[in-house]
């Protein structure tokens, strides 16, 4: 009897440690070899930004993308291919202009924030006042603050992983409100951006019930500098800001899902995302049309090859990510009932790549598995990584559903140099970089697809 459990205790480890088969092993090496002589990620890239352009939430660049997007799934064959409507604000940024008056006149370089209110007919003239961050602002003195406009200088530090962004971006969204509450009259922040070039990076702010409304802007960095030499000089600068922001009410986008039916388990899904807006100001390339590019061929390599998965793969396009994961949250609550069938899900959006690391959120006893994976990964440079990631910003709201997830992390050393400005064009991406990430998330969707591992209940995320 003692030799029957100790058979059974090593079978059992023994499944544990390789939770492929060969065949699905066999598979993945034939999947790595198409996607890297592919270039699938960048010709989806390429023809949603030169078809399409910009696809700002609620306008119609984003109407035409999800028009686009449903289009390319059933050419590719998909087996299901449907849209589920989302709710969304359109916002439009119109008209914008600033320029200081006093005492040194010269133009300024600025956009508007995403959801900023216009200024007055004929705009705003007043004195700017300089915080080094939004905490300074939110500590200052009412009456240092009131009646002028609030600039802050927050630059953002550069790393590979992009964990600068954090710290700052809190301005960008908070700002408008920390200063309305001590009497500004607007809202200048220096854009959060690692780039010196003189573009001004827009993304959205929020506003809240009970405080007043003030227009916000990003300058761009090297104009942050330009108004901080000026205060050095003389304490009194004077700014007029005009703004022409235009809020018309809601309208209906559309999350764009695509699927392939997995064969054994096809209850069971792999979620791969990316989003499919972007803001107006570029054509989106990086944000979020690398991403696009990066699952769709992900999802095209395995359909090409004609194996099928156990379980179902789903291509989850969602809607209006940058103005708040309005899509997201949709797709998280018109699934409630099934989340609890989804295997992992992991979404593209940083760029296009190369992936370097390999992230989970996923039960401990499921880690050596994860461990095999990332081994899989290994020959196209994915080192393992921890066991804490949010999976990336749409799927992010899965995890505290108790939904495992995965972060395939990119190389964003020089993603905030683009991110939210004119200059987030196709050129920025390189062809042999988002060939990488796609096979990348081939193999993920594959192995995950047929893995042998129970990867609940997860590690919670703390609040």
């Amino acid at each position: 009897m003692r030799s029957v459990f100790l058979a059974l205790a090593l079978a059992s480890s023994a499944a544990a440690a390789t939770p492929f088969s060969a065949d699905t092993l066999s598979h993945a090496q034939s999947l790595r070899q198409h996607a890297m002589s592919s270039d699938h990620a960048f010709e989806v890239v390429e023809s949603l930004t030169t078809e399409v352009g910009p696809r700002l939430a609620g306008s119609d660049g984003d109407a035409r993308a999800v028009a686009w997007a449903k289009a390319r799934f059933e050419a590719m064959g998909f087996d299901h291919v449907r849209l589920e409507p989302v709710t969304i604000p359109h916002w439009e940024r119109g008209y914008a202009d600033a320029r200081v008056t006093l005492p040194f006149p010269q133009p300024l370089v600025i956009t508007a924030l995403g959801n900023s209110v216009g200024t007055p007919e004929g705009g705003i003239e007043a004195p700017i006042v300089r915080f080094a961050t939004l905490a300074d602002l939110e500590a200052a003195d009412p009456a240092e603050v009131k009646g002028k406009l609030a600039f802050i200088d927050h630059r953002m530090e550069r790393f590979k992983d992009g964990r600068g962004y954090g710290p700052v971006v809190k301005a960008r969204g908070q700002g408008a409100v920390a200063a309305a509450k001590k009497g500004a009259a607007g809202l200048l922040l220096r854009s959060v951006s690692t780039s010196a070039h003189r573009f001004a990076h827009t993304g959205v702010m929020r506003y809240v019930d009970g405080v007043a409304k003030i227009p916000a802007v990003a300058i761009s960095g090297p104009d942050a500098d330009q108004l901080t030499r000026m205060l050095q000089r003389d304490p009194k600068i004077q700014v007029k800001l005009e703004l022409e922001a235009m809020d018309h009410g809601e309208t209906t986008s559309y999350n764009v899902i695509g699927e392939i039916t997995g064969q054994s388990q096809p209850e069971e899904i792999v979620l791969i995302g990316a989003h499919l807006d972007s803001w107006d100001e570029g054509t989106g390339a990086l944000d979020d049309g690398a991403g696009v590019g990066i699952v769709t061929a992900a999802a095209g390599h395995i359909l090409a090859l004609k194996q099928r998965p156990a379980r179902t793969i789903r291509v989850v396009l969602y809607a209006a990510e940058e103005i708040g994961l309005i899509g997201a949250k949709a797709y998280r609550d018109a699934h409630q009932d099934t989340l609890a069938q989804h295997y992992v899900a992991a979404e593209a959006d940083f760029g296009a790549g190369p992936i370097y690391r390999f992230d989970t959120r996923v039960n401990e006893q499921a880690l050596p598995a994860m461990t095999a994976l990332q081994q899989q990964l290994a020959p196209l440079g994915v080192e393992r990584g921890h066991n804490q990631t949010w999976g990336g910003p749409d799927v992010s709201v899965l995890p505290p559903l108790g939904v495992p997830v995965a972060g395939l992390a990119m190389d964003g050393t020089d993603y905030f140099d683009y991110h939210h400005t004119p200059d987030d064009t196709l050129d920025k991406i390189r062809p042999e970089a988002i060939q990488q990430s796609a096979a990348v998330y081939t193999l993920f969707a594959w192995l995950m697809a047929n893995a042998e591992a129970e990867l609940r209940p997860i590690p919670m995320p703390q609040p």
